[in-house]
């Protein structure tokens, strides 16, 4: 059977695509909205619709056919269905009844669940309870904590706890009413600890002011102790060094336990400091407590810097030096030990400040000082609190400049004190020969000064070669030496020893040496005075050498250096050069004296007719005169120097005489006259030859005598009362005998010469008779001949 072909309608084939798209969400099971939409939106659901119930006539066809195929076990089913139907009444009636049952056990069970869950409401109200108990219980035993810890002045561990309560607790806190004052009471807290912390700094403030000047006496102490064991040890090598070039001295390198010492120094608390510091930090106010420090501490400094001028500088100025020192090894420490409260920059700026301050005030001060030993004192102090600041790592150029700079005027005013100290022992002097009775006195006078090689005390009382002003002059220059090296000492100077030499040179010239020329060109001195300066000088110049050792020695040099050539002082050829001016105003005093006694010349009768038997008064005296500069300048002087002095006077005695046999006072000369001069001349000679051998002038083996300066007296007496006069125009004799003469004063005192008296009413009564004797036939061809060769 074939199935007649229907015609299709325009709206069957024009939506034949919407009814495919149909059939297939419908197929699908897919939700059929969009295309619902898109036929409403195109204005076609009669389409739509026809397609529908095309698509549900085919299904109830599909469902028919089903039917159809599945009959019998649909049938089958229904069957199973209702013998299932009367089991599920069996089982509903055996549920029914189990359910009663159940609902009877049930409602004593559900009153029981009903208590349990109160129960277990209860029992989460008691555990939130608990928590928000034990929160709050942990939250008030930290403050406890806290509180206990303040009562105690443990602010540390308060903050720590505060920060614990802030972090962990605060925000967790259950109670709204414990929080708040929880909340109230920490910044409280924090302020209390802030205020504690700062009134306890400032207590120190206070404190460490008053104890700055004690630290720092303590310390620039501990440098004086460390200057004199450093120089213990430089003695200690100095010696050990002298001894290697002898010999080796075993105990030489010996440790010595008494020097060995550990540092003292004054302890000072710096806990405020560092517990203030630290607590603030802790509360975030690091910067503000750095800077409330440095401003309180550099207030500080200014009023330690500011001078009272109610007292003099030198009572004042080791207070102010060690209040200074005190203040900068306290913030020292704190620089090193509080980190972060101080830096490098801000130290070195007080310190800057501050020592500028320091140095032009000590400038000042320097500037208005009298007084040498004012200024060592303060120059001494103000070294030590160098050393002491540099051992804290400060800058002290600046200090030890200030030393140098006025170490020219410290100078002037030592050579000034020098000058007048020395100016006073000579104004003390007698000039006598010092006699020691004393082992002390020679201990101090003679074996501290080196004025004797004698290691031993000779037999006492001990007459020294030199008066009083020796020893106390060389003890003035040892100061002098001692406190210049002590200045020139641990300065800017590299080679004090250069400084102190010529420093020593000037004052032995300038001070020493033109001290003595005053004393020796004064002319209120007598003899023994003179000569006993000479002697002294000597004893001065051999000091140089001492001197000069001693400056080696405190300048911790060797020995050896002094033998060095160049090495000794200009000094020493300038003392030489005076003792020889002093040995020209012994010749001169002495010389001045003899004219006083040769004055008597002029009571001489030249012309006398009486042979004289003694020596003229005059004579006597000098001899006199003579023996009493022998016997003094004997035990002094140098043999040079009194061979110096006698011969000169010996030849001015001579050159006297015949000045006055020159001269107008004398207008004839008899031979008795010359007799008489002989006769003084053979004393004098002998005296010369005697006292040349005694004084052991001989040993010299000199080529003059004191005997030769008498010479041409001699040779013009010999020549007047010679009866062969004229041979002294003889070259050969005249060399031989008369060499010392000069034909013009000869032709002169020839020409006063009378043989014989002159011519008188008795005269030539008496001389009538008498003929011409053989010396005045001489002595009348010599003036005649001398006439004619001039």
């Amino acid at each position: 059977m074939t199935a007649q072909t229907k015609k299709r309608n325009p709206v069957e084939n024009g939506d034949a695509g919407i009814g495919k798209a149909l059939v297939g969400f419908v197929s699908n099971n897919e939700d059929l909205g969009p295309i619902v939409r898109h036929a409403f939106e195109s204005g076609r659901p009669e389409a739509l619709f026809h397609n529908l119930r095309s698509i549900a006539k085919r299904k109830e066809v599909e469902i028919e056919e089903l039917c159809r195929l599945h009959y019998e076990e649909f049938i089958l089913a229904v069957d199973e269905l209702r013998g299932v139907l009367v089991d599920a009444d069996e089982l509903k009636g055996a549920l029914s009844g189990e359910n009663l049952r159940l609902q009877e056990v049930a409602s004593a069970l559900l009153l029981k669940l009903d208590e349990l869950l109160e129960l277990y409401a209860a029992n989460k109200n008691v555990g939130e309870a608990l928590a928000t108990l034990k929160i709050c219980l942990q939250v008030t035993s930290l403050c406890q904590a806290c509180n206990r810890d303040i009562a105690q002045g443990k602010f540390h561990t308060v903050l720590k706890t505060l920060e614990l309560i802030e972090k962990d607790y605060l925000q967790n806190i259950p109670l709204n009413l414990l929080r708040k004052v929880v909340q109230k009471k920490i910044p409280m807290m924090k302020l209390y600890i802030e205020k504690k912390v700062s009134g306890e700094f400032n207590e120190w403030l206070v404190y460490i002011r008053k104890f700055a000047m004690e630290i720092g006496q303590s310390s620039i102490r501990q440098a004086s102790l460390d200057r004199q064991k450093d120089e213990r040890m430089r003695a200690w090598q100095r010696e050990a060094e002298e001894c290697s070039r002898v010999g080796f001295d075993e105990h030489a390198y010996a440790l010595d336990l008494e020097y060995i010492d550990e540092e003292s120094a004054l302890e000072y608390d710096l806990t405020p400091v560092y517990r203030a510091y630290n607590i603030h930090v802790s509360l975030g106010l690091g910067e503000k407590f750095r800077e409330y420090y440095y401003s309180n501490r550099l207030m500080q400094l200014n009023l330690d810097m500011q001078i009272s001028t109610a007292q003099p500088f030198l009572e004042s100025h080791q207070h102010f030096l060690a209040q200074v020192a005190g203040f900068f090894i306290v913030e020292n420490r704190v620089l090193r030990t509080a980190e972060g409260l101080l830096s490098e920059s801000q130290v070195d700026t007080m310190w800057e400040a501050s020592i500028s301050k320091v140095t032009s005030f000590l400038e000042e001060q320097f500037a208005h000082m009298d007084a040498a030993n004012h200024h060592l004192l303060v120059k001494d102090y103000v070294s030590l609190l160098a050393a002491t600041m540099k051992k804290y790592g400060y800058q002290i150029t600046s200090l030890l400049e200030v030393l140098d700079k006025n170490r020219d005027r410290y100078h002037e005013l030592l050579v000034s004190d020098c000058r007048k100290q020395i100016q006073g022992i000579f104004v003390k002097d007698s000039y006598e020969r010092m006699v020691i009775e004393k082992e002390n006195d020679y201990n101090m006078n003679v074996a501290a000064c080196q004025l004797e090689p004698i290691h031993t005390v000779p037999d006492l009382p001990y007459v020294a070669p030199f008066s009083s002003s020796v020893p106390g002059a060389c003890r003035i220059i040892r100061s002098f030496i001692e406190d210049l090296v002590s200045y020139l000492s641990y300065g800017v100077v590299a080679n004090s020893y250069d400084v102190v030499k010529r420093y020593l040179d000037k004052l032995l010239i300038e001070v020493l040496n033109d001290g003595l020329l005053t004393l020796i060109h004064n002319g209120s001195l007598e003899i023994a005075q003179l000569v006993q300066i000479a002697g002294n000088i000597a004893f001065l110049e051999r000091s140089c050498d001492m001197f000069l050792l001693h400056a080696t020695q405190l300048c911790g040099l060797p020995k050896r250096l002094l033998g060095k050539p160049h090495s000794g002082l200009t000094a020493r050829a300038v003392l030489k050069a005076s003792q020889n001016a002093a040995f020209n105003g012994l010749i001169t005093l002495a010389n001045s004296r003899i004219d006083e006694f040769m004055l008597l010349l002029t009571s001489i009768d030249w012309t006398t007719e009486e042979t004289p038997e003694h020596a003229n008064d005059y004579m006597n005296e000098v001899l006199i005169y003579l023996d009493m500069v022998v016997s003094t300048a004997q035990p002094i002087l140098p043999r040079e120097a009194l061979f110096k002095v006698i011969s000169g006077s010996l030849s001015h005695i001579s050159d006297s005489i015949i000045t006055v046999l020159l001269s107008d006072r004398v207008k004839r000369l008899s031979v008795n006259a010359v007799v008489g001069i002989d006769i003084d001349l053979k004393m004098l000679e002998e005296f010369a030859e005697d006292r040349f051998h005694t004084t052991g002038l001989s040993v010299l083996k000199k080529e003059t005598s004191f005997k030769d300066c008498l010479v041409e007296i001699r040779q013009l007496t010999n020549l007047l009362l010679s009866n062969h006069a004229e041979s002294f125009m003889n070259a050969v004799i005249r060399e031989k005998s008369y060499a010392s003469l000069d034909h013009k004063k000869v032709a002169i005192i020839c020409d006063k010469f009378r043989d014989a008296p002159d011519s008188s009413l008795f005269g030539s009564l008496s001389s009538r008779n008498v003929v011409q004797s053989a010396r005045k036939k001489s002595l009348d061809v010599l003036k005649r001949r001398l006439k004619d060769f001039s």
